[in-house]
């Protein structure tokens, strides 16, 4: 056996625990729940999902990838669209679509409590990324990172589960520094 054997042998035993984009969408789930703004909330959030999109796509989660797919719509359009002035019109009816599209591929790739749970986290996110202020948005996000961790536990996905822990720990941190701002700021600067 030569070294090429071997490291081929290594890699074959180890693949299943290399996935480069469960390990891409750890290290983006935890940056989006640290991020101080919205823009950069939702930029992180969307690269998030395609990441785990592609991750669950391996596992054969077909419910968790199509709810990734429609996290990815929704983040680019609320980043782009909600709280311009003249552009958001359309956006709640598109949110509506795709939740009802989200609704349609949990049925039609239905696995029980996994898909339940990514429905409901899916469901707590769409309504995250309609918020304009970054606390709201932060405290459905953590719902839904909730949500995404029985998703993640029932799927036997190490990569999404340990997202969703950074993920919360994250937003509880911003959470928490939100908080602490506010309370240490004089009445007379409050917004």
């Amino acid at each position: 056996m030569n070294a090429v054997d071997v490291l081929y042998s290594w890699y074959a035993s180890a693949a299943a625990h290399l996935d480069l984009f469960g390990s891409l969408g750890l290290s983006l789930g935890f940056i989006a729940g640290v991020m101080p703004r919205r823009d950069r909330i939702l930029l992180a959030s969307a690269a998030c999902a395609a990441c785990f999109g592609a991750h669950y796509l391996t596992l054969g989660a077909l419910t968790g990838t199509a709810m990734c797919a429609i996290s990815v719509m929704q983040s680019l359009v609320s980043l782009r669209c909600v709280g311009m002035p003249g552009r958001s019109g359309w956006v709640p009816p598109l949110f509506a679509a795709s939740t009802l599209v989200a609704a349609c591929l949990t049925v039609a790739t239905w696995n029980g409590w996994p898909s339940a749970c990514a429905a409901v986290g899916t469901l707590l996110a769409t309504a995250a990324r309609l918020n304009v202020a970054p606390q709201p948005m932060r405290l459905l996000f953590l719902g839904a990172s909730l949500c995404w961790g029985g998703h993640n536990l029932l799927v036997g996905s190490v990569f999404g589960l340990t997202c969703d822990v950074l993920t919360i720990f994250g937003l509880v941190i911003a959470l928490l520094r939100a908080v602490q701002t506010r309370a240490i700021e004089p009445d007379g600067l409050r917004a």
